[in-house]
């Protein structure tokens, strides 16, 4: 079984890997959203519609364009599921969306591959597969791309994060192979207790959610730079993504979604902590780093619901919050040394 799972890691990671070459085709090639009206702006005409009284823009459902931009193309093409499609590169169009399509499938199959990495090494180590940082990373990021394909079944048109999705998913996997891999071992004594279950389920699922999260982050920042007119490297992104306003709204509701999770899982180590070694809090590097994360993101969570803090301010709070997960992940236990230093490096 610990083969297997070490042979279906692969597999997962090629499977991320054809499923980012293919959200990177329908990215390149595709006639969706902002690339679409660039690429027929000389030949379609830009209505503009729906100033309301509030005159805010809102992004159309399912389209990804705003609610003042509404393109008419030709042939009688219409928003549709997916976003408006046009017929201004005939086949290539159409191939291009079909590349979206498949690298959605592709993500799926991947996902179902890589929970069977987790479940077989489970198996084969006769325990839940959280015990060391391989395992941890294997089952937070599928978590990360469980929520990814919610998200995709629930609103087709944000299809094109896929591309930064999946790409996330190869890198970190493939870190967690060739720099993180170690062999089955047994749980350490800290470890043999039912908070283990409680503890690891608990901070990888919210933490999987906040890795999806700093997603549509960065993707509002690049896009609302973009949308400030800045055209140098990263905001020339911002043309193909959804609409600044969607992007930052997805942003909260995940990190809303997690902060909760995440809040219980540094109680249950607390508690966790008590049990093994007799005190809640003990300035361990890893206990230390929980808690500056906990309250970055709860700045976040403060920032966003502030109406004087403009939201790109918001935004990079959280974007701060997820480097500081990583610092935790990585940071601690490659640099430091502690009672959590059992994540299975050197």
């Amino acid at each position: 079984m610990a083969a297997l799972s070490d042979q279906l890691l692969v597999v997962a990671i090629l499977g991320y890997l054809l499923a980012m070459i293919g959200h990177a085709a329908e990215y390149a090639f595709g006639t969706r959203s902002v690339v679409g009206r660039a690429a027929v702006r000389p030949e379609r005409e830009l209505v503009l519609v729906g100033s309301g009284a509030g005159g805010g823009s809102e992004p159309v459902v399912g389209t990804g364009l705003d609610a003042t931009d509404v393109v008419t193309p030709a042939g009688g093409s219409t928003p549709g599921a997916d976003g408006p499609t046009y017929d201004v590169d005939g086949p290539k169009s159409t191939r291009a969306l079909l590349a979206g399509r498949i690298a959605a499938a592709l993500t799926v199959i991947a996902a179902l591959v890589h929970l069977g990495v987790v479940v077989t090494r489970g198996v084969a180590a006769d325990r839940m597969p959280w015990g060391n940082m391989y395992e941890y990373l294997l089952t937070t990021t599928l978590v990360g791309v469980v929520g990814w394909l919610w998200l995709l079944y629930r609103r087709p048109a944000l299809r094109h994060l896929g591309l930064f999705v999946a790409l996330a998913m190869v890198l970190l996997l493939a870190v967690a192979g060739l720099v993180l891999y170690v062999p089955i071992v047994p749980l350490v004594p800290a470890l043999d207790s039912y908070w283990f279950v409680v503890h690891v389920a608990t901070i990888s699922t919210s933490s999987g959610i906040l890795l999806l999260g700093a997603v549509p982050a960065v993707m509002y920042l690049i896009r609302n730079g973009y949308d400030q007119g800045k055209r140098s490297f990263p905001y020339t992104l911002g043309a193909r993504v959804p609409a600044a306003a969607s992007l930052e709204r997805l942003t909260f509701r995940l990190h809303a979604f997690a902060f909760p999770i995440f809040t219980f899982a540094v109680m249950a180590g607390a508690v966790w902590a008590e049990a093994a070694w007799g005190r809640y809090w003990g300035w361990d590097p890893k206990e230390i780093w929980a808690f500056i994360s906990w309250v970055v993101y709860a700045g976040y969570l403060h920032a966003r619901a502030t109406p004087s803090v403009k939201r790109p301010v918001a935004t990079w709070i959280a974007v701060l919050g997820f480097l500081t997960m990583q610092m935790n992940l990585y940071g601690v236990n490659i640099f430091f040394e502690g009672l959590h230093s059992y994540g299975g490096l050197d």
